[in-house]
C-alpha cells in the first residue's frame, strides 16, 4: 500500500469531488421539483428511490464499508499481495451473489416492500402503492449495482486512490438530470423516466471503476466463498454494523413511514430540505470519514494509539471548524436557499414554507450527524461493532419516542427534529464511549480553538441576519437575481468567517495530519 497522504490533501480531493456531485445533485433536485413539483408522483419516485438508496447505505458505503476496509487495511500492511488479492475475490464473489438473490427477491415483491416503507400510499386514492411498485422494480437494481461499485471505492479508498470514488456518484445526478430532461417527454407516465435514470445511473458507475481497478492490479475475480477466513471476519464485523452505522438512515426512513401517514407532500417537503443538509453533510462530514477510516485502521495495525488519538481529535475539530458555521447559515438562509433552488415549475409557495420548517429542524442537527461520521470510525477501525450498535438501539428508540412526542404539534417537522434530537444522543454517546476506552483525549488548545471558533460563528451569523431580505422578496425576484443575492450572502458570510478565523490565528497548517 502507498504511503498515506496527508488527510487534509486527501479530505480535500474528496470534499472537492463530493462538492461537484452536491451541486449536481441541487441541479437535479431542482429539475425534478421544476418539472414534478411534490405531488402525487414525486412522493412516489422518492419512496421508490429512498428504499434502494437506504439499503445501500447500510450494504454499500455504511456497514460493509465499515467492516470491509479495516480488514483489508490488515491485510494489505501485514499479508501478501496475493493472499490480498484473494480476499479481494472472495469477498467480491460473496457480496455479489447476496446482493443478486436479495434483488430478484425485492423485484418479486415490490408492491409489499412499498406498504413497509409507505404504509400510507395503501389507500390514498391517486394509485401510488402501484406506480411506486412499478418505479421500484426499476430502481432496486441499483442497491446492487452501487453495492458493488462501493466495494470498488472501498479497494480504491485503502490505496489512497480517493478522488475515483468521490466522482462516481457525479454519474448518478447526470443521468437522472439527462432522463428527466430526454426520456421523460416519451413516456406515457413522465415521472418513470426518473427511475430508469437511477438503473442507468448504475451501470456507468460500476463500469467506471474497473479501469482503475486494473491499473492497480486489483481487479476483482469474484470467487463466492464464504469460507474465506478475511469473509467471514468481515461478515462478522458487518452483522452488527449493519444497525451501528446507519441509525441516521434508519431515523431519515422512519420519518418517511410517518410522513406517508401525513397530508400530500410531507414526503417530497422532507427529501428537499434533506436535500440541502446533505450538501455540507456530503462535502465536509463524509469527506473527513472517507479518507480516516484507512488511516484509523492502518493505525491500529501497526498499533500506534497515540496517533490514533490524534486523528480523532483532528476530525473532531475539522467536523465543528465547518459543520458549525454550516448549520447556522442554513438556519438564517432556509427559505432564499428553498426559494432560489426549488421554487419554479410545479413547486408552489406553501411547499417553499412546510419545506423550510423541516430544513431548519434538521440544520439543528447537523453537527451532530457530521460528529456520527468522525466518531463511529474510532470503533470500526479497531473492529468494535458491538459498542456502536448498543448505542444505536439506545439512540433509535429515542427517535421513535421523539417522533411520537413532535408529529402531533409540529407534523413533519417534528419528524426532522425528532431525527436530529436522536443524533445528538448518538454521538454524545459514541464520543463517551470512546473516551472511556481511552481512544478519544482531548488534545491540548480545545478551549482556545472554542473561543475562536464561537466567535467567528457569532460574526457571521450577524451579518447574514443583517444582510438577508424577507423571504417574500426573493418570491419577486427573477432566477439569476435570486442566485446572484444568495451567492453574495454565502461569500459574503465565508468571508466574514474566514476573516475572522485569521485574524484571531487560526491557519490551514494547524489542520495538517499525516495518515
Amino acid at each position: 500500500m502507498s504511503k498515506s497522504a496527508g488527510l487534509l490533501r486527501s479530505g480535500a480531493i474528496v470534499g472537492c469531488m463530493t462538492m461537484l456531485s452536491r451541486v449536481l445533485g441541487l441541479v437535479r433536485d431542482v429539475t425534478i421539483a421544476a418539472l414534478f413539483g411534490a405531488g402525487a408522483g414525486a412522493d412516489s419516485f422518492f419512496i421508490a428511490f429512498r428504499i434502494p438508496n437506504f439499503l445501500r447505505r447500510l450494504f454499500a458505503e455504511g456497514a460493509f464499508n465499515q467492516a470491509f476496509v479495516p480488514v483489508l487495511s490488515e491485510y494489505a500492511t501485514s499479508k501478501s499481495r496475493d493472499e490480498t488479492r484473494a480476499l479481494i475475490n472472495a469477498t467480491a464473489g460473496s457480496l455479489g451473489l447476496v446482493l443478486l438473490i436479495v434483488t430478484a427477491l425485492a423485484i418479486v415483491c415490490a408492491p409489499w416492500l412499498v406498504w413497509v416503507f409507505a404504509p400510507g400510499f395503501k389507500d390514498d386514492g391517486h394509485g401510488k402503492l402501484a406506480l411506486t411498485a412499478e418505479m421500484l422494480r426499476l430502481t432496486f437494481p441499483y442497491l446492487m449495482l452501487i453495492s458493488l461499485t462501493a466495494f470498488a471505492g472501498s479497494i480504491l479508498n485503502s490505496w489512497n486512490r480517493f478522488a475515483v470514488p468521490a466522482f462516481t456518484p457525479v454519474l448518478l445526478n447526470l443521468s437522472m438530470i439527462g432522463a428527466a430532461f430526454l426520456l421523460s417527454p416519451h413516456m406515457s407516465v413522465p415521472i418513470m423516466a426518473l427511475a430508469w435514470g437511477v438503473l442507468i445511473a448504475g451501470i456507468l458507475q460500476l463500469a467506471f471503476q474497473v479501469p482503475f481497478l486494473l491499473r492497480l492490479g486489483l481487479l476483482p475475480v469474484p470467487v463466492p466463498n464464504f469460507r474465506h477466513p478475511g469473509v467471514r471476519r468481515v461478515l462478522r464485523l458487518m452483522g452488527p454494523a449493519l444497525f451501528g452505522v446507519s441509525v441516521s438512515q434508519i431515523n431519515l426512513l422512519l420519518d418517511t413511514v410517518l410522513a406517508s401517514l401525513l397530508v400530500g407532500g410531507s414526503v417530497s417537503w422532507l427529501y428537499y430540505s434533506d436535500r440541502l443538509v446533505e450538501l455540507p453533510l456530503g462535502v465536509f462530514g463524509i469527506a473527513i470519514a472517507t479518507v480516516i477510516l484507512p488511516a484509523l485502521s492502518r493505525q491500529h495495525a501497526t498499533e500506534d494509539p497515540t496517533h490514533f488519538a490524534r486523528m480523532m481529535d483532528w476530525a473532531l475539530r475539522a467536523v465543528l471548524l465547518i459543520g458549525l458555521p454550516s448549520a447556522l447559515a442554513l438556519l438564517v438562509l432556509a427559505e432564499p436557499l428553498l426559494v432560489t433552488l426549488f421554487h419554479y415549475g410545479a413547486m408552489t409557495d406553501h411547499d417553499v414554507v412546510m419545506s423550510a420548517q423541516s430544513l431548519r429542524a434538521y440544520a439543528a442537527g447537523l453537527l451532530a450527524f457530521m460528529m456520527i461520521k468522525v466518531l463511529a470510525p474510532g470503533f470500526y477501525a479497531r473492529q468494535d461493532t458491538k459498542t456502536p450498535v448498543k448505542i444505536g438501539v439506545v439512540a433509535m428508540v429515542a427517535n421513535m419516542a421523539f417522533n411520537l412526542a413532535l408529529i402531533v404539534p409540529l407534523a413533519h417537522a417534528g419528524l426532522a427534529l425528532a431525527t436530529a434530537l436522536s443524533a445528538y444522543l448518538n454521538a454524545f454517546l459514541l464520543g463517551r464511549g470512546l473516551h472511556k476506552q481511552g481512544v478519544l483525549k482531548a488534545q491540548p488548545g480545545w478551549l482556545k480553538f472554542s473561543g475562536q471558533l464561537a466567535g467567528g460563528c457569532l460574526v457571521m451569523l450577524a451579518t447574514l441576519w443583517w444582510a438577508t431580505p424577507g423571504w417574500q422578496q426573493w418570491l419577486a425576484w427573477s432566477a439569476p437575481e435570486r442566485a446572484g443575492v444568495l451567492l453574495a450572502l454565502v461569500a459574503g458570510g465565508c468571508a466574514v468567517y474566514v476573516g475572522w478565523l485569521g485574524l484571531v490565528g487560526i491557519r490551514m497548517r494547524h489542520f495538517r495530519l499525516n495518515g
